[in-house]
């Protein structure tokens, strides 16, 4: 988010000041101007052109802003443009927009020199060049702006291996974070270290290492998940039934193309799973009708869009720039197609987005509290009951591995875990004997 320059927040106080905006409201100009300011920012668009503010109340549109708030933001902004011919106060306190840019120009450089922020920029140009996921792309740059804070901005060239044993103690001790975040903290800032800094860790001892604890995935019973699924609507009960029956991670089955699916050979494949990895699973028959009748769901939604001449779904990588005419293809449409379509300001067009990963997220929370299953249950848990249901079944460890996607059969392993062994059944408590 862009931080206004305090000579421009003096101008603009000025512009309330004399304007019919009630004081109560001023917080809220304040805070819709430093909203507009980045998101000219962040696209290019003008600062001082009407189309700009239009774009910018679309993208609240889309982001379901209410209406009022839209209407407070456009009054936020007009107020920002009546500096642009002249202010409402004397002449001596008329505030010039060009002298407004100059601030933000100012600052803008100023950012742009900052060398923290060329470094958290070429780790984002570096993860993108290695076709890292957009996830990790977002942990490794959020890492990195821990340790610039830790380090109390220090300059990259001069951090050393004990910054960052200090860093992950401090983590460790101070912040008790968990194993996993400790160890993806290290991770992030060793790549940072090697492919920003061109620089290596070396050996790094004595680093308080956060406690590791033994972990046994969650695993619903066939009778809780039957459960789970009817009091889920469509299709958030297909999303389910998909993640269960085939193993899938939530943002494989949301990334799921109507290609994917070959009923004929009764075999999903899926592209550019974790580690950017492709495998396929069979296809449940107890679904098949359910995911047919999906697509003609798509197929209809698809000669709608045609038919409103819109761009297109989105397409990964450069693909669309290779297939020029692949965006509005029917093998290209999202499986788990989004409601709305996405305004894109970049190029001014309406593309349409897969079903976000938080509404199922959020479909499934209320199915399980309504199921009132006494498990702690979320989207992937079914994946863990896809796995330890097979084992159960006596499925060999290295099949499951491979359906999993799994590079090492030591993570599947974590499932013999929560198949209790006949030693362990046949046990009976004492207070049974």
């Amino acid at each position: 988010m862009i931080k206004v320059p305090e000579a421009l927040q003096k101008k603009y106080n000025l512009l309330l000041v004399n304007s019919d905006v009630s004081p109560d409201q001023y917080v809220h100009c304040k805070k819709w101007l430093r909203y507009y300011l980045d998101f000219c920012k962040k696209y290019s668009h003008p600062y001082a052109d009407a189309k700009s503010l239009l774009l910018f109340l679309e993208k609240l549109k889309g982001k379901n802003q209410t209406v009022s708030q839209q209407a407070q933001a456009k009054t936020a902004v007009e107020l920002y443009y009546s500096g642009i011919e002249k202010a409402k106060s004397p002449l001596e306190h008329t505030v010039p927009l060009d002298e407004i840019h100059e601030d933000i120009k100012m600052f803008d450089s100023k950012e742009t020199d900052d060398p923290w922020r060329i470094a958290v920029d070429s780790i984002k140009n570096e993860i993108q060049v290695r076709h890292y996921s957009k996830k990790t792309l977002k942990a490794y740059s959020l890492w990195a702006e821990k340790f610039q804070y830790f380090t109390k901005s220090k300059l990259p060239e001069s951090l050393t291996p004990e910054d960052v044993k200090d860093f992950l103690t401090f983590l460790a001790v101070q912040k008790k974070v968990s194993a996993s975040s400790q160890n993806q903290a290290f991770h992030a800032l060793l790549f940072f270290f090697r492919h920003v800094l061109k620089k290596e860790f070396g050996k790094i001892d004595g680093v308080v290492r956060a406690k590791r604890k033994p972990y046994i995935p969650v695993v619903l019973s066939r009778e809780e998940i039957d459960c789970i699924i009817r009091n889920l609507q469509h299709p958030f009960d297909l999303v389910v039934k998909l993640l269960y029956g085939c193993g899938l991670r939530l943002s494989e089955c949301l990334k799921l193309r109507i290609h994917n699916f070959n009923f004929d050979h009764h075999v999903l494949t899926i592209h550019d799973g974790k580690g950017k990895k492709d495998r396929t699973v069979p296809l449940p028959e107890s679904i098949r009708d359910d995911l047919k009748d999906q697509v003609k769901r798509v197929i209809a939604l698809h000669d709608a869009d045609l038919k409103d001449d819109y761009s297109g779904v989105f397409m990964p990588d450069r693909l669309e720039k290779k297939y020029k005419n692949a965006p509005r293809e029917l093998i290209w449409q999202w499986f788990f197609p989004a409601r709305e379509l996405t305004f894109v300001p970049d190029t001014n067009e309406y593309r349409r987005y897969h079903l976000h990963e938080t509404h199922v997220q959020k479909a499934i929370k209320w199915a399980v509290r309504k199921s009132k299953i006494l498990k702690r249950a979320s989207a992937h848990t079914f994946r863990h009951s896809f796995a330890s249901h097979l084992l159960q079944a006596n499925y060999d460890i290295r099949t499951i591995q491979e359906l999993l996607g799994h590079s090492d059969v030591r993570t599947t392993m974590i499932y013999t875990h929560t198949v209790q062994s006949k030693t362990i059944k046949e046990t009976r408590s004492p207070l049974d004997l």
